[in-house]
């Protein structure tokens, strides 16, 4: 019989998304194994995502940009730290030179053929390998066997009290509730169009009697200003909060706690409104539920084309839509959004 772990190490370089959804693995393991130490390695840029929850011992960092000296060193610290188990949630080039050789390493199944069929092809395998649980979940997986499993808990991310504070000054005394919208992605062909963010977001905080936050990192900063002029054109008088490359990412995470509803695209915000339990509604554009991605453990809604052919044309998102007519994005009225999140401030 296999001992239980002493030494634990998970890895998951990037991105916002995928490290906020390893927030149930390091629960559910933590409790599995409560004596065990507990380590995650992450990009630099990522690491505050991490390095307050409460049931990891110690978070070993990679530069944005880490050379192949820096990666051999991180690999020498793993070695020398003894781990007896390493869980290798990214499955990549990096994570694969760090771990070879290493005795005992599980990997997540990213289930790359039925993902690969699906996009190239339309055919859908997933049915045939047992479904498609949502990223959260697979990332348990691997672990299974070790009597690791979902607690039904969702996600979580954790951030000091200093955090409210600077979270509140931004707001700049201005009261809430607020309309939470996060309008940006990476990836430019899932983006919904800012107008119709604008729209849905107004009608809701008109309804709710709200303000509006609109959350984005720098390069997202000129599609929420777009966003914040619309609004103030329509209603001069509405509190609208642009916090755009203003916040860090826990700071990100304090202010969501103030929305009574969260829209936004398939992106790393989304989950990290998912993880403070905010309703969220999401839009879905050149990717499916197959990939794992929708929201998890919160109540949501998310809003899709039905039934469009060229649907999924990517997994992770590009920056324009191959096919020119961007149909999965243009054709998702305001009203569907609008709808949605009525239904859930309501349920």
């Amino acid at each position: 019989m296999t001992p239980p772990p002493t030494k634990a190490l998970i890895i998951r370089f990037s991105s916002v998304g995928d490290i906020v959804l390893s927030s149930l693995l390091i629960r559910v393991f933590r409790r599995a194994f409560p004596d065990c130490r507990l380590d995650f390695a992450v990009k630099s840029t990522y690491a505050d995502l991490v390095r307050h929850n409460p049931n990891i011992s110690n978070v070993i960092t990679f530069p944005e940009k880490g050379s192949v000296a820096e990666l051999t060193r991180m690999r020498t610290t793993i070695r020398e730290t003894g781990y007896d188990l390493i869980m290798d949630i990214h499955d990549s080039i990096r994570s694969r030179v760090i771990t070879f050789g290493h005795p005992r390493t599980v990997r997540i199944n990213k289930r790359k053929l039925a993902r690969f069929l699906l996009v190239k092809t339309g055919f859908n395998l997933y049915p045939r390998l047992g479904g498609s649980p949502g990223v959260a979940e697979r990332y348990l997986e691997p672990v299974s066997s070790l009597g690791v499993e979902d607690d039904g808990n969702g996600l979580e991310v954790f951030f000091p009290a200093g955090t409210e504070i600077r979270a509140d000054s931004l707001l700049g005394g201005t009261k809430g509730p607020f309309v939470g919208i996060a309008p940006g992605s990476i990836h430019g062909n899932k983006v919904w169009l800012p107008d119709r963010f604008a729209r849905a977001g107004l009608a809701i905080a008109l309804e709710k009697r709200a303000g509006i936050i609109l959350f984005g990192s720098a390069r997202e900063k000129d599609r929420c200003d777009e966003i914040e002029n619309l609004l103030r054109a329509e209603r001069p008088d509405l509190a609208v909060v642009n916090t755009a490359a203003q916040t860090t990412l826990l700071e990100v995470a304090a202010l969501m706690d103030r929305c009574l509803v969260v829209l936004t695209n398939d992106s790393g915000l989304m989950h990290l409104a998912a993880a403070r339990k905010r309703p969220v509604v999401a839009v879905f554009g050149p990717t499916v539920k197959e990939f794992g991605f929708f929201p998890t453990g919160t109540r949501s809604k998310v809003v899709e084309h039905p039934a469009l052919y060229c649907r999924p044309c990517t997994h992770v998102g590009l920056k324009e839509c191959p096919k020119g007519h961007f149909r999965c994005m243009t054709e998702i009225e305001t009203g569907t959004v609008l709808t949605a999140a009525r239904e859930l401030l309501e349920a």
